[in-house]
Parts: C-alpha cells; sequence; structure tokens
C-alpha cells in the first residue's frame, strides 16, 4: 500500500544513512520500526511486562501481646501503650 508521510528532514537523512549501511531499504526500516513500536506496547497492555515487587525479608509483625489481632480497638489500644513508652 501507498502512502504519504510528512517526516522531519533531519531525521529522514539519518534514516536513509542508516538505511543504506544495513543495505535495506528506507520502507522496510520503516516497517521493522513501527512493527517493533506496536510488539512493545501490545507487550505493555497484554500483562506480559511486569515488574517486580519489592518484599521485606526483615523481622517484625504484630506484638504477640495483642490478644485479639481481628480487633480494631486491641490495635489502636497497643498503639496507644507503644507512643505512652516513647
Amino acid at each position: 500500500m501507498r502512502t504519504t508521510l510528512d517526516i522531519d528532514d533531519d531525521l529522514l537523512m539519518r534514516a536513509k544513512q542508516f538505511a543504506a549501511g544495513k543495505r535495506t531499504s528506507l520502507t522496510r526500516l520503516i516497517e521493522e520500526g513501527l512493527s517493533l513500536r506496536l510488539q512493545a506496547a501490545q507487550a505493555v497492555t497484554s500483562g506480559r511486562a511486569r515488574c517486580a515487587l519489592p518484599v521485606y525479608a526483615g523481622q517484625g509483625g504484630l506484638q504477640s501481646t495483642i490478644g485479639n489481632t481481628l480487633s480494631q480497638r486491641a490495635l489502636l489500644d497497643a498503639i496507644d501503650e507503644v507512643d505512652a513508652v516513647r
């Protein structure tokens, strides 16, 4: 398919030089570039590109003195006790 593109003159000149150095056509260079860009965009949207989440390897957690860890009141009381010590 033929189409018309408006490309920056400097970019076009560099692209032509690059294509000539690789012994390929400007058309093929543009096709490869578009293909790579679309593949990268698809990888991001499909969830394949995932980042690693940080994992805390240290020690800690809830204090053993808290009787009911499901009770908000017990947790708040424990925080008040710690603040009173400081």
